[in-house]
């Protein structure tokens, strides 16, 4: 719907849009008002995630639910557990409104912490498993954290906040020694109830961390969360229902986190890694379990596609549906070799922590141009403004994002907020709209690099870097230089057959792009410095010696 209505009334069309998308999609059915009812109670009462579980219980109980090392678990089961779990939390002090930080990888012992979270209105911050010491403590001071709920590997990393602290763990690996008198999931909720527990007077809510690329990461609650925004990522992502989903992503971030719950709310079996991404664990697992769908952040498809081809030719994945992958640019390169493999099933999301979901490519959009972002889903509309905030109108004209995204978030926990203009959200990305509506991210607004009086934003350059079949990756950074202010730096990771050339890389630059658009140097390296949920981290490329 247009911008120029009103808002109620926009809004009210999107409700009645987005109602109409989860009623084709199997998530609402007019004729069951009594199930729909009693899922968004559950979900304001206890927050959306045990709100998905809690439904799916009452409806679902003995379908499977997860997939760990440790082996299957139904929604009743889940439900059971963290019923049991919650009165030992209760017991140990924690009251509703409190803070817990949970540190875990993909278990049953994380998804039992953020339903229990819910059920007890504790308030989960979802913490980074790349976490370095100051980044963890800053974070766990600003939050007020009252407890910890993490996984035996991590105990090195609590050194780093107050003794006093009580620490709980969701998994234990016998070679990390954990002293017995540490409780546990298992500990705390041994011979509780698994009675149903009384509602919170307020949803505690979870904080999603920012990826925190170029400093400590910023708090992004998620109080209250519209039932209505799964149809944000159906509309244009078909996830299969009753089916099984793969997770690879980590559902301590957005991607992972939105995914999971979904699969779940559609009836899907989610299948987790053994804890630590492996490419070909992941082939394996979809051809176990015959999985149709698959949930990565975009490195990770990049080193499945990588695998030797007599690994990617020994597994089945011929039952794949959908690829969601999210969290960072995937390589043009990356975007035809799923193709190749797995068929026309790669849905690439653009979005935020802050914004939630702002664009959507799917397959057929990704064959007209693997570099494209795609379109807004129901519920959400893009515009792009210049630098004075003017309205830009004329395709291929490049401009700040902004969002209108009615599940976006409100402020960081720190009272910050992002920049809006007419009401719309920044989304801190430039970009432009092609002729026929199709988005393409130039690069973050910040990263834009001013070299000898010309603009350049790095990602056109890194693309058609990457677009050569002697490269890997590429990355593109400003360094300081005295005669043109910033001076570009070509970070290329080569493939197998490159000649580590620094002039082959800037004469294929000269003859594709704009002259001030080549890189004055080119550094190879064997891969890009990322953080745990796969985006690049510039800094350090801006920090190499000459020569490195």
């Amino acid at each position: 719907m247009p911008l120029s209505l009103p808002g109620p009334v926009r809004r009210a069309g999107d409700i009645a849009l987005a109602v109409n998308v989860m009623r084709k999609r199997g998530l609402f059915d007019p004729l069951r008002l009594d199930h729909a009812i009693r899922s968004m109670s559950n979900a304001s009462k206890y927050g959306p995630f045990a709100g998905v579980v809690m439904h799916a219980a009452q409806t679902r109980p003995d379908s499977p639910a997860i997939v760990d090392e440790k082996g299957e678990l139904t929604f009743r089961e889940l439900d059971d557990r963290s019923n049991a779990f919650a009165r030992g939390l209760t017991e140990r002090g924690l009251r509703p409104g409190d803070v817990v930080a949970v540190l875990a990888r993909d278990h049953r012992g994380m998804v039992l912490s953020m339903l229990t979270a819910g059920k007890l209105g504790l308030r989960a911050v979802l913490m980074n498993t790349g976490f370095a010491k100051p980044q963890f403590a800053d974070v766990a001071e600003r939050e007020q954290i009252k407890a910890v709920l993490h996984d035996s590997e991590f105990f090195e990393l609590m050194s780093a906040i107050p003794a006093d602290i009580p620490r709980i763990l969701t998994w234990v690996d016998e070679s990390d020694n954990a002293d017995p008198a540490i409780p546990t999931v298992e500990s705390l909720a041994e011979g509780q109830s698994t009675d149903p527990l009384a509602a919170p007077a307020e949803p505690g809510g979870t904080v999603i961390l920012t990826s925190g690329t170029t400093g400590t990461p910023k708090g992004a609650p998620r109080d209250k969360v519209s039932p209505f925004i799964t149809a944000q990522f159906i509309d244009r992502v078909p996830l299969p229902t009753d089916g099984t989903m793969v997770m690879a992503a980590p559902i301590f971030h957005g991607t992972g986190l939105s995914q999971f719950s979904l699969g779940l709310a559609l009836g899907n079996r989610v299948v987790f890694q053994q804890r630590r991404f492996d490419p070909e664990r992941t082939l394996a697992n979809i051809a176990r379990y015959r999985a149709d769908s698959l949930v990565v952040v975009p490195t990770m498809l990049q080193r499945i596609l990588d695998q030797p081809k007599e690994v990617l030719d020994r597994h089945d994945v011929s039952s794949i549906r959908v690829i969601f992958a999210a969290g960072s640019a995937i390589q043009p390169d990356v975007v035809v070799r799923t193709g190749e493999h797995f068929g026309d099933v790669l849905y690439n999301l653009y979005g935020s922590t802050e914004c939630a979901v702002i664009t959507v490519a799917t397959p057929q959009e990704l064959k007209k141009s693997p570099t494209t972002a795609g379109r807004a889903p129901v519920g959400v509309r893009i515009a792009l403004y210049d630098e004075n905030r003017k309205r830009i109108t004329e395709p291929d004209v490049t401009g700040t994002i902004f969002i209108d995204n009615p599940h976006a978030f409100k402020a960081y926990t720190d009272g910050r907020t992002k920049e809006t203009v007419d009401g719309m959200m920044s989304s801190g990305d430039v970009g432009h709209l092609d002729p026929d509506g199709l988005l393409f991210i130039d690069g973050r607004d910040d990263d834009m690099i001013v070299s000898g009086g010309e603009n350049v934003f790095p990602q056109e350059v890194e693309h058609l870097i990457a677009e050569r079949p002697d490269v890997l990756e590429a990355a593109v950074v400003g360094v300081d230089d005295r005669e043109f202010g910033k001076r570009l730096r070509a970070v290329v990771v080569p493939g197998p057959d490159s000649t580590r050339d620094p002039q082959q890389i800037k004469d294929y630059v000269r003859a594709n792009l704009a002259r001030y658009k080549v890189p004055r140097e080119v550094v190879f390296l064997d891969e890009l410095p990322r953080n745990a949920t796969g985006k690049l981290l510039r800094k350090p490329l801006t920090e190499l010696e000459p020569g490195s």
